[in-house]
């Protein structure tokens, strides 16, 4: 048991730690409500005049708009098919023995620790000889094959604790092999597609080297590398309001989408780390 005077410390040590990540994200967001001279004259002020001309002007004149949505579409995209085809692969390798099986799911974690930038050269040339340079779908299938990895390797972890029980009465009551899979083991393993889910979406929300390179055009670009060239624009322009505002549009959806399926993603790491 675990003493008053020992819960008494780790809750201080908890709202410390809470303290020091949060703030800095309330700091951001105040900060862009400020104008450029109230962000140098009272940087640690939290509440004051607010000016919400900084995010038009990081959604118009940033060109973060288009910018945004091209990363929802493709991010979304891309999120799709990465949890379906990686539910069937790690379904296949978690529940069926066959020759090489124990190969084939070490040659995809070994995907997780080939670094992207030993990719990008090569994948250039590929996407120009396909056609697919500069092109939402082409992105989207590039951040599906460096993706699987993850997510195969978290989703075999739930597979592989799902009772065999089930499976044998789907089959006795004429249930299909693909009929087993879609309608008994998927729903069953909706904690693990959520967690994964969350980290893939928020790794590709925040991914920028590959759509740097891929997406040649402005009007093509993803928000992370609209947030860059307007970091190097808003420099010259001291417009340092509409910098904030920008960082601020990058990260609400995220911390959205974490504070939703928070209790899911709960969840789903509690029954990995038990059952596993």
């Amino acid at each position: 048991m675990i003493s008053k005077t020992a819960r008494y410390l780790i809750t201080m040590l908890l709202s410390l730690y809470a303290l020091v990540v949060v703030y800095p994200l309330f700091w951001m967001i105040a900060t862009s409500l400020k104008d450029s001279w109230s962000i140098f004259a009272e940087p640690w002020r939290l509440f004051g005049s607010v000016h919400l001309v900084n995010y038009t002007n990081a959604w118009l004149k940033g060109a973060l708009g288009w910018k945004f949505w091209n990363s929802l579409i493709i991010d979304t995209l891309s999120l799709v098919f990465i949890l379906l085809l990686s539910a069937m692969v790690a379904y296949v390798l978690a529940r069926f023995r066959f020759p090489g099986n124990r190969f084939l799911y070490y040659l995809f974690l070994l995907g997780m620790a080939l670094p992207v930038f030993l990719g990008i050269v090569p994948l250039f040339i590929l996407m120009k000889n396909l056609g697919l340079l500069d092109t939402r779908i082409g992105l989207a299938t590039v951040y599906c094959a460096y993706s699987l990895s993850f997510t195969i390797f978290v989703l075999h972890g739930f597979f592989r604790t799902l009772p065999a029980e089930l499976a044998e009465a789907a089959v006795m009551d004429g249930c299909s092999p693909f009929g087993v899979f879609w309608k008994v083991m998927l729903p069953l393993a909706r904690p693990g597609l959520v967690t994964a889910g969350i980290f893939v979406f928020i790794g590709l929300w925040n991914e920028y080297p590959l759509a740097l390179v891929l997406l040649t055009s402005e009007t093509s670009q993803t928000l992370p590398v609209g947030i860059a060239n307007l970091t190097m624009t808003q420099k010259y322009q001291a417009d340092w309001g509409a910098l904030f505002a920008g960082l601020t549009i990058a990260v609400i959806p995220t911390v959205l989408l974490y504070s939703v399926f928070q209790k899911q993603i709960q969840a789903g790491l509690t029954a990995g780390a038990i059952k596993g």
